[in-house]
């Protein structure tokens, strides 16, 4: 089974309601991301970004570079000393930024998401972690962010 199939596959497994105002793909994103299922998160969200082609193009790739984010943060937790996943605290800034960049073009709100409150969120994230000097991953299991849309 490919990639493409999987995925597919795992957003017809999520708890998401069908008959939703949103892509499947899009609350699945949520949902994921709220169970701390970060990696998963973008893997939903890529699978509609690679089939857009529209203006939300940038929209969901902000979203899936701060769940890459996340990804770096809870791997590096997991592993801190390990040789590749113990430098994974400044490419979560650096995928921060760049998912901060690609959301503030779409605030305060965007397809029933607080953007406003994303790019706060991305905000803190990033600026506790700069000012420990990159010493600092304030990510911990079952403590994580939760980002929710509104209905």
């Amino acid at each position: 089974m490919k990639k493409h199939e999987k995925v597919a596959a795992f957003v017809e497994s999520l708890s998401t309601p069908c008959a939703s105002e949103f892509h499947p793909c899009y609350e699945g994103f949520f949902e994921c991301f709220n169970s701390e299922n970060y990696y998963e998160a973008h893997d939903v969200l890529e699978h509609l970004w690679l089939d857009c082609d529209d203006a939300n193009q940038a929209f969901y790739k902000g979203l899936i570079q701060i769940a890459g984010a996340f990804v770096h943060l809870k791997k590096q937790n997991a592993r801190p000393n390990h040789p590749k996943d113990s430098h994974r605290i400044r490419p979560a800034v650096r995928l921060f930024l760049l998912g901060e960049k690609n959301l503030a073009p779409f605030a305060p709100v965007h397809l029933g998401l607080n953007v406003d409150a994303v790019l706060a969120l991305c905000s803190d994230w990033r600026m506790r972690i700069t000012e420990s000097n990159y010493c600092m991953n304030p990510w911990q299991p079952h403590a994580g962010p939760s980002i929710h849309l509104s209905r």
